[in-house]
């Protein structure tokens, strides 16, 4: 072969052996967010990519289905059942692909041209290599490295994201079921002196008012109880959601009552710091920031030049009653900037670099104002909740005793009786939705430490950039 064919390849082959290619890993990259679930939720994640996947998953559902639910068990069977977030592993594998596609250095191009006529016969051959996208390998194959590693994080946000929503649902199903098992007893009790009241008044013992007062009393108890009950069921249909069962799964068990409060309340005197350190939306702006930085230098060192290709030529002419005759050349082929001198590209690049910092610098202030809000609540929450179990109810008891006891002494009328029950259930309504208030704030107390805002905005921006940023690489 002539050294003017052999010296294009070379150059092709040298260059070849400098890149590294990037291989697929055996769990799809699941292996940060498996980590991520076992270190801060205590729990177990796994990607549902087969039938033996899909097999050990429900039977692990069905075990934690036997016995009345917890918080716990909910956020279990969320990440191992909801498919939604199996989409997102989905999307971590896609984005692996891209990454593995992006390392791999452009194919070359074998073209074959055969031309006869006038007795002769012309046959060309060629190789062609795209130069520049073999010389920028290294730096897109680290870009689209940065862009896995943000795939991996978005991953966590939406484990954490289910999570949260599961824990959330299950306190809100059990605070509304018990709700509606307190109202269903006080109906029972309006019901029954209703009926007493009535019985009275035939009796001539009782008088048209106190007996209107009665039931109305009961009709008030009976509508509040319509409402708790179509409540519960509400929120039981979110859990079931956020848990992604369906079908014989529905008939899953809750707690009768919430869980009683903790005797101390969390004490976070460096929680913006930690929030800072630990939040994942945080750390997939920051990503998103660094990778934009190496994607505006790779648009900024080749905004002259869009495509330079190399192509090794052999030729062979043949003609009746001659020798055949061989050529062989280097072709280079550039396009030359007479209109477009890239400055679009590099004005495009650069100021979306510059709102990727903006934005990650607003989530940094962010980040520390809503980690110091969810504390607050955290705080306000737990001391009503644990006024109201000290305080409100224990005195509430005591006030509705005395009261009985005086209404059967004869020393007050009906009506003293019946506001008595009305404040007794309008305190133990508000202490159950307190109560439910603070572990609500717990959760997200949780999530505003490591997760990021229920809204999940940054994790939507890293994936529509995820997205966008995954054209096959030049081949």
């Amino acid at each position: 072969m002539d050294t003017r064919f052999k010296r294009p390849l070379a150059v092709l082959a040298a260059a070849l052996s400098l890149t590294g290619c990037q291989t697929f890993s055996p769990d799809g990259g699941l292996s940060p967010v498996i980590a991520f679930a076992g270190h801060e939720l205590r729990k177990d994640v796994t990607a549902i990519r087969t039938d033996a996947d899909a097999t050990a998953a429900h039977t692990a559902v069905m075990q934690l289905l036997k016995r009345p639910l917890t918080a716990d068990s909910a956020v279990q069977i969320a990440l191992l059942n909801n498919r939604g977030l199996q989409a997102a592993y989905n999307e971590l594998g896609i984005a692996e692909a891209r990454m593995v596609g992006a390392s791999l250095p452009p194919n070359p191009t074998f073209s074959l041209s055969r031309i006869a006529g006038s007795g002769e016969i012309e046959i060309e051959r060629r190789v062609i290599a795209d130069i520049l996208a073999l010389a920028t390998l290294p730096m897109r194959a680290d870009v689209a490295a940065d862009r896995f590693r943000q795939a991996q994080l978005v991953a966590i946000a939406e484990t954490l994201r289910v999570a949260t929503e599961a824990r959330r649902a299950y306190h809100r199903a059990v605070a509304a079921g018990e709700l509606a098992r307190f109202l269903s007893e006080a109906q029972a009790a309006a019901r029954t002196a209703a009926q007493l009241a009535r019985r009275l008044g035939e009796t001539g013992a009782l008088n048209k008012l106190d007996q209107a007062r009665e039931q109305v009393f009961y009709a008030d108890v009976t509508t509040r109880v319509a409402t708790a009950r179509q409540l519960a069921a509400s929120e039981r249909e979110r859990l079931v959601r956020a848990l992604g069962l369906w079908g014989r799964d529905l008939n899953f068990k809750l707690a009768n009552r919430l869980r009683v409060l903790p005797r101390q309340p969390l004490a976070m005197p460096t929680i913006e710091a930690e929030a800072v350190r630990r939040r994942v939306d945080l750390q997939i702006a920051r990503i998103e920031a660094e990778t934009l930085a190496k994607s505006y230098g790779l648009t900024n060192a080749t905004r002259f030049v869009n495509l330079l290709e190399v192509a090794g030529v052999s030729k062979t002419t043949r003609a009746p009653d001659t020798p055949a005759v061989r050529q062989r050349g280097v072709e280079i082929e550039l396009q030359v900037p007479l209109f477009d001198f890239g400055e679009v590209r590099v004005r495009d690049a650069k100021e979306t670099y510059l709102a990727a910092v903006n934005r990650l610098v607003e989530r940094a202030i962010n980040v520390r104002s809503e980690a110091r809000d969810a504390y607050r609540t955290y705080r306000a929450a737990y001391d009503i909740a644990s006024h109201y179990q000290r305080e409100v109810l224990p005195l509430r008891q005591i006030i509705s005793d005395e009261t009985l006891l005086r209404y059967n002494a004869m020393q007050i009328d009906v009506f003293a009786l019946l506001a008595e029950a009305r404040q007794r259930i309008a305190a133990t309504t508000a202490a159950i939705e307190a109560q439910r208030d603070f572990w609500l704030a717990e959760t997200n107390l949780f999530a505003a430490v490591v997760g990021g805002s229920p809204s999940g905005e940054i994790a939507a921006t890293a994936r529509a950039s995820l997205t966008a940023s995954g054209e096959p690489a030049p081949h």
